[in-house]
């Protein structure tokens, strides 16, 4: 493949912006080399300014559900263009798109929109500490809440991938109220709750994490935050910013049956827009300014382009239900992973639920945060090369998951199962 026009942005680039990248995991220090520079995105494929094709599993890391640049929501957001770029007052399509969010999660009783992830789970935060006057939060080792200060700790997403258990910048008294726990442990989880419960503001999780590369919850760990949380009076926040819409139209809280206090929701909810949303039972969210004491506040918050796709996004999903047909072609490419690997004598595991998967080259099972450190990260480094190389594109790090769109069709697929055996071919020499 060509490259000459990327290396060359990145280097004006370097010379610009830390690293020459607005988001970390952007530069591909994990797996070395240096990026391509998008030019374009169109269904399941990008394409990049020296004219190579690729088909994307990264999907702007998880909103592009129906792939790039949808007709119907480029359409949509055409024409949300065209009566303004932003008010700094209310809309009806705020409204919309708050009923919309509130059909697919009931728990979520009253809802704020904001810009962001790191918005929406520092604002939960923020309303739990309000609510219950405590200060303590529970957080597990390898989720990534956003780059809050007192979340960066042991947090995954870019953070594993470098190797950062904390952050530089951060005062150790901000993070002093935050208990960092194993996920999928409920022994040290009830253990830590009946020491230290009635001081627990709040219980923050990915019910299905994402940004340690792709883990499930064991079946009792959800149930436990549950029942402790009930016990102690304590806040349960689900960041759904990954699997909301994503793993089921009610995200991985009706996939469980698990009922949060609170839930964050981002990526997908914006259709490919900077959008974001927080929200919970009544009770609580009304502790949240004008009409309680917590503030929070935002001159783009329900941004009338952002909400535009959004909601024009969940229509679809709602209109369409996708999530069979993606379940199937996401195990595709996981079956294709493992009997490659199998045949090339390559040790991984494939944790896949709906729609998002990992490919963790180790041998053994990945059920938490030290599970995942465990994989051979330059073998990773081997097979997204490889798979580059021939055209398809997966997450640029071993810590990150994969994604699948309705867009990914026959024809990419079938050309992401070729390049994958060859990748893999590749790895056993």
């Amino acid at each position: 493949m060509r490259n000459e026009n990327s290396r060359a942005l990145f280097e004006r680039a370097q010379k610009l912006m830390p690293g020459g990248v607005n988001s970390p995991v952007r530069a591909f220090r994990a797996v070395g080399g240096n990026p391509f520079f998008v030019a374009k995105g169109e269904g399941c494929y990008l394409w990049d300014v020296d004219g190579n094709k690729y088909v994307d599993f990264v999907c702007s890391w998880g909103p592009l559900i129906l792939g790039h640049a949808h007709p119907e929501v480029v359409a949509a957001v055409k024409e949300a263009v065209e009566r303004g770029t932003t008010y700094g007052a209310p809309t009806k399509l705020e409204v919309l798109l708050a009923e919309k969010i509130q059909q697919a999660f009931p728990s979520m009783e009253m809802l704020r929109l904001v810009n962001s992830g790191t918005e929406a789970t520092m604002s939960a935060i923020r309303v739990a500490r309000g609510y219950t006057g405590r200060k303590k939060v529970v957080k597990f080792e390898g989720c990534y809440h956003g780059h809050a200060d007192y979340l960066l700790v042991k947090a995954g997403s870019g953070a594993t991938t470098f190797g950062i258990p904390d952050s530089a910048g951060v005062p150790e008294g901000t993070a002093q109220d935050t208990i960092v726990l194993p996920y999928n442990d409920v022994h040290a989880f009830n253990e830590t709750m009946d020491a230290v419960g009635e001081e627990v503001a709040a219980v923050i999780v990915e019910p299905i994490a994402g940004n340690m590369g792709v883990v499930l919850p064991e079946p009792e760990f959800l149930k436990a935050l549950r029942e402790q949380t009930e016990k102690h009076k304590s806040v349960l926040i689900f960041d759904e910013v990954i699997t909301g819409f994503r793993v089921a139209l009610g995200g991985a809280q009706s996939l469980y049956g698990i009922c949060p206090d609170m839930t964050c929701l981002g990526k997908i909810v914006g259709g490919g827009f900077p959008l974001a949303a927080y929200g919970g039972r009544k009770e609580i969210m009304q502790s949240v300014a004008p009409l309680g004491p917590v503030y929070q506040a935002g001159t783009l918050s329900g941004n009338p382009v952002a909400v535009t796709a959004g909601l024009k996004t969940l229509e679809i999903l709602e209109r369409d239900n996708p999530y069979p047909e993606l379940e199937r072609k996401t195990r595709q490419i996981a079956k294709t992973v493992s009997d490659a690997a199998k045949e090339a004598s390559v040790p991984v595991q494939i944790n896949q639920i709906a729609s998002m998967f990992t490919v963790f080259f180790t041998d053994r099972p990945v059920t938490d945060y030290s599970s995942a450190k465990r994989s051979d990260t330059q073998r990773y480094a081997r097979f997204f090369h490889a798979l580059l190389e021939r055209g398809v594109y997966f997450p640029p790090s071993q810590f990150e998951a994969a994604f699948v769109s309705t867009a990914h069709d026959d024809e990419a697929l079938s050309a992401t199962q070729e390049a994958i055996r060859f990748a893999m071919k590749a790895l056993a020499l």
